[in-house]
């Protein structure tokens, strides 16, 4: 070390002063902050507004505003996760949020509900996810969570069949990486006679389990979580399910990373009563019947490229109403209120039997 380089050494003492007096500042503005917060809520009050006091448009603007102004030298991704604490904390003392997850403790989807809402909220576990649309129908919950598509193993068929019949909207969509292992109150992996789990985890580790395990018998459970508590006492059983189930119920790490897919990555879609404003980085989901005769396709895929408006994905589905009768759910980019996204809709009119907007919403921020 020179001896210019070494008297630009700051002295360790002093360095954890400035750490020790920005803390002191960062307290002081978080709490100037939730005093905001509190006066926001009195003034939504006594303007008549009820219900929930969480605007998903709002909070998306926000964290885009903050991954903006971030000069570094802390990440976009990390910054987003702080201010998103800070605003779940904040919205905590207008209204606490309840929010339904597809339960027990510990599942995927409860990791994503904290991701989108923040760790302030009110998670509710449900045991389907039918009951998630019914929290929020009956107005036990302000909001659920339900995961929609994974990309390795395409779409939860159920979700989407469940939106057919509910007049809930889609107000947001978060999206999770999945890293799944394998875990078990046994440290012997020759031991595992039966492996539990929901049955798109199972797909997802399939090569992995017919490498390593090729002779247990593989059982779908309702969720993650669930399968974990499940072979809790049971050493001859093993579950696939996230990190965090194993610390909720003690089990062992038999293997870690077992996904096929290291890219594996979870859609779910926030539902609500909600339409949010746009925010001019929007997507809107649609569902659309159609008659069962030639060019039906291409003519809504017409609609679409007639106004410049981009699908980004379409998935057929049983319409239950009768035999080879299918509806498409389609999302694509933009907001119902954008003017391009009116006029597609207003031709796609033209040429369906059916169609329902099922929400217009943020895309998800990170």
């Amino acid at each position: 070390m020179t001896e210019k380089s070494a008297a630009n050494i700051i002295p360790l003492a002093q360095l954890r002063k400035q750490i020790d007096a920005i803390d002191q500042q960062l307290l002081e503005l978080l709490n100037q902050r939730a005093e905001c917060a509190i006066s926001v809520a009195t003034t939504k009050i006594a303007q008549g507004e009820t219900g929930t006091f969480y605007r998903p448009d709002r909070e998306a603007l926000v964290l885009r505003r903050i991954q903006e102004l971030n000069p570094g030298p802390l990440s976009g991704d990390t910054t987003v996760k702080f201010f998103r604490e800070i605003m779940s904390a904040c919205l905590a003392l207008e209204k606490p949020l309840e929010v339904a997850f597809l339960g027990p403790e510990g599942t995927f989807t409860q990791q994503a509900t904290y991701k989108h809402f923040g760790h302030a909220v009110n998670t509710v576990p449900v045991a389907n996810i039918s009951d998630i649309f019914k929290c929020v129908e009956n107005d036990q919950c302000q909001f659920g969570v339900v995961p929609v598509e994974n990309s390795t193993e395409g779409v939860i068929a159920h979700t989407l069949d469940r939106f057919l019949g509910s007049s809930l909207q889609i107000c947001g969509e978060v999206e999770l990486k999945v890293q799944q292992n394998l875990m078990s109150n046994s440290a012997d992996l020759a031991a595992i006679t039966e492996v539990l789990s929901h049955q798109q985890s199972l797909a997802q580790c399939r090569q992995w389990l017919d490498t390593h395990v090729p002779n247990a018998k593989r059982v779908a459970v309702s969720s993650n979580a669930a399968a974990a508590k499940m072979v809790q006492n049971q050493p001859d059983k093993a579950a696939i399910a996230g990190q965090v189930v194993a610390d909720l119920y003690q089990l062992t790490c038999l293997a870690t990373h077992i996904e096929d897919e290291p890219n594996n990555t979870t859609r779910f879609m926030i539902i609500g009563k909600q339409k949010p404003d746009s925010t001019g980085n929007d997507k809107t989901t649609l569902v659309v019947s159609m008659p069962n005769k030639a060019g039906a396709l291409h003519n809504i895929l017409a609609s679409f490229a007639q106004y410049n408006v981009s699908m980004t994905h379409i998935e057929s589905r049983p319409s239950r109403q009768g035999l080879w009768d299918y509806v498409f759910f389609i999302d694509i980019e933009g907001h119902r209120a954008d003017p391009e996204i009116n006029a597609a809709i207003a031709s796609l009119k033209q040429h369906v039997t059916m169609l329902t907007v099922l929400g217009s919403y943020p895309k998800a921020v990170i």
